[in-house]
């Protein structure tokens, strides 16, 4: 850990999209983080250290800018199950530490203890068949069972397929997204997310306030392979993000298994491509399981039978036990973007006084807060 380390200066250079090559040099030349935020524009373009879109972001009034975001997500992390790790931090996944580019920040959303149990990536088309919805969740349940965490990118089709059946085993699931952990994308899987913050657990490399960005996704595609031990493809055309994040697996030194389709599929193609290259052809998760086993940390029973890994009981579990049921399911759609009584109305289908009650006990237990001209926002 560098000297004079602090959250808060790391999280200020965090906004600019600050890489770990960068920050090696910051630390070089201003001696600690905090030297560096505090350092003037002229030592800034002397150094040489931010590429000219950074200093555009960061130089002159952009500085205060910063620091607020930065102030913002110290508050962020204060609040039950939301955290933000540091590649110098202890706990930050050694798997990801040793890949090329490391993040060298991640906010989590949910239990960190998940990101130390051993992962299986499994990604693929967000136009998937039938036939390949069905084997991602089938895949991804049986590993879950065995103990292994699933891993996927909150996708539509196959991503989020590969999180349902997480979520059905022992391993359960992390979400790597491509947006700020203030936000959950795809709509679509807007309580898939939630979900998995709350029995796994939601990571993101972005600041918070991030939105989608077409140039993210492959970036966030290097984390989803640098935190699992292998990469499955389900179904993937030959020009897709699933083929990037094999690609990237196999120049992290990861096993990449793919599944065979039909040649008049071209979903499989791609698959089939990744096999001629060298990647397995599996027919089912025990063809991936009897290939990792041998490096994962499991506990052999005397007779031979594999333990399961423990479940971390992740906060958001505990923090959730002492509402009502009733209340639990109205915190599922107040999200962090304020949302008024009549679209909680619609949406939930809940009586309006149930509604009233319900939030009022959400925000007695801090939960949510009220805001101007009737409106909630969620701020756990």
């Amino acid at each position: 850990m560098p000297s004079a380390f602090d959250l808060a200066s790391l999280l200020t250079l965090h906004q600019i999209h600050i890489d770990f090559e960068q920050l090696d040099k910051v630390t070089t030349y201003f001696g600690s983080f905090q030297n560096a935020v505090q350092a003037s524009d002229a030592d800034w373009q002397a150094s040489q250290i931010l590429r000219p879109s950074q200093q555009k972001a960061f130089l002159g009034e952009q500085r205060d800018f910063c620091l607020q975001r930065a102030d913002e997500a110290l508050i962020w992390c204060e609040q039950d199950a939301q955290t933000w790790l540091t590649i110098y931090d202890e706990a930050f996944p050694e798997n990801l530490k040793n890949i090329d580019k490391p993040p060298p920040i991640l906010g989590v959303r949910g239990d960190v203890e998940w990101l130390k149990q051993p992962q299986i990536a499994v990604v693929g088309s967000r136009h998937a068949s039938q036939s390949g919805l069905e084997i991602a969740q089938d895949f991804a349940k049986y590993l879950s069972t065995q103990g292994l965490t699933i891993t996927s990118g909150l996708a539509l089709g196959i991503d989020a397929m590969a999180h349902q059946g997480g979520l059905l085993g022992a391993g359960k699931t992390i979400a790597v997204v491509a947006t700020g952990l203030d936000r959950i994308y795809p709509a679509a899987n807007q309580h898939l997310g939630r979900q998995i913050a709350s029995e796994g657990a939601m990571v993101s490399e972005f600041p918070l306030g991030v939105q989608p960005k077409a140039f993210h996704f492959p970036q966030r595609n290097r984390i989803i392979s640098g935190l699992s031990v292998g990469t499955l493809v389900v179904e993937a055309a030959l020009k897709s993000g699933s083929l990037i994040t094999a690609r990237t697996a196999m120049e992290q030194g990861r096993e990449v298994f793919a599944v065979p389709g039909s040649i008049h599929n071209p979903q499989a193609k791609g698959c089939h491509q990744l096999i001629k290259q060298g990647a397995k052809l599996v027919e089912s998760g025990q063809d991936i399981f009897e290939e990792i086993v041998d490096v994962l940390p499991f506990e052999l029973s005397p007779a031979g039978e594999k333990n399961v890994l423990s479940s971390p009981k992740s906060s958001q579990e505990k923090m959730n036990a002492s509402l009502k049921t009733s209340s639990q399911k109205l915190l599922e759609w107040v999200e962090f973007e304020p949302i008024s009584l009549d679209e909680l109305a619609v949406l939930s289908k809940m009586p309006v006084s149930q509604i009233q009650a319900d939030l009022m006990m959400l925000e007695l237990s801090g939960h949510i807060e009220k805001l101007s001209a009737g409106r909630w926002r969620r701020i756990k």
